[in-house]
């Protein structure tokens, strides 16, 4: 039923400065896969193979990578490293990838203006280029089968502790069952006591395509920029909005504090060196 999704890519990564000059920080790996590469994935896991990914200025490296690399694909033919090969090939193919670049960054709500001919009159899924969702079920999938069943768009959320609503677009509505909530409320970073709920919007959307109208009438917000929460906003006096609290971890790799996290965790998931870096860690801790 959804068969594009959009990455918007196109921030400048300021908090993971100096190696975020000349890489974009979309391209920071988890041990050997970058951050994109995670989220490309779960669109193609979620079953949708027609992705535009929003970049800017300095973000050729992805493009680069997910491209044929003849070069490097015939030096792997030489060492005869099949398995790297094949992997290599797989980049190319893992989706149908589109590329185009904001031309200023003026907020999330303006990336998204960007997809507006790409996506045309269907609605699609919204996935945010600096974040991993680590599930069973893909969180994209899940918010498609939520669309499904409400032909409305869908928002993923997650519960935050209540002293960081601050740093998060926040929900509240009417719970419908233990995943499910009409929203009726939503708030670009509240402060505690105007906060609806602790329920953060998680970085995954379905969106339906009347929310570029609403991109067009939404004023600058919060730091001179265009919230795509503001928007949506627009769109609940329109139409019914829902949230779909996740079923999975959520890894925001813009922190460096959870970029580590992020990396320890996946790299105990490996089974080729998870073992040994395990009691690497607990040596480590041990001498603390």
């Amino acid at each position: 039923m959804i068969k594009k999704a959009v990455i918007p890519a196109a921030g400048l990564g300021t908090r993971f400065l100096p190696a975020t000059k000349a890489q974009p920080k979309e391209m920071l790996p988890i041990i050997d896969r970058p951050t994109i590469q995670y989220v490309v994935q779960e669109a193609v896991d979620s079953g949708i193979e027609d992705i535009l990914i929003i970049t800017g200025k300095g973000k050729r490296a992805i493009e680069d990578h997910f491209d044929r690399n003849f070069e490097l694909e015939t030096r792997l033919e030489e060492k005869e490293d099949q398995l790297l090969l094949d992997e290599m090939r797989r980049l190319s193919d893992m989706a149908n990838l589109h590329y185009v670049r904001q031309r200023e960054l003026n907020g999330l709500g303006d990336a998204i203006r960007y997809a507006r001919h790409h996506v045309g009159n269907e609605p699609f899924a919204v996935l945010l280029g600096d974040t991993i969702m680590d599930s069973v079920i893909p969180v994209t999938q899940q918010l498609i089968d939520t669309y499904a069943q409400y032909g409305c768009s869908v928002i993923g959320v997650e519960e935050v502790p209540h002293d960081k609503v601050n740093r998060y677009g926040i929900v509240g509505g009417k719970v419908l069952s233990d995943r499910i909530l009409e929203l009726d409320k939503l708030v670009e970073k509240p402060a505690l006591n105007e906060a609806p709920s602790n329920l953060a919007i998680a970085g995954r959307y379905v969106l339906t395509p009347e929310i570029f109208a609403m991109l067009e009438q939404t004023p600058v917000g919060k730091n001179n920029e265009i919230q795509l929460t503001d928007a949506m906003l627009m769109l609940l006096k329109r139409e019914n909005l829902y949230a779909h609290r996740i079923e999975g971890k959520r890894h925001d790799i813009g922190n460096k504090l959870d970029f580590l996290k992020t990396t320890v965790e996946f790299a105990l998931k490996r089974p080729e060196f998870a073992d040994k870096f395990r009691a690497f860690l607990e040596e480590i801790v041990k001498k603390e």
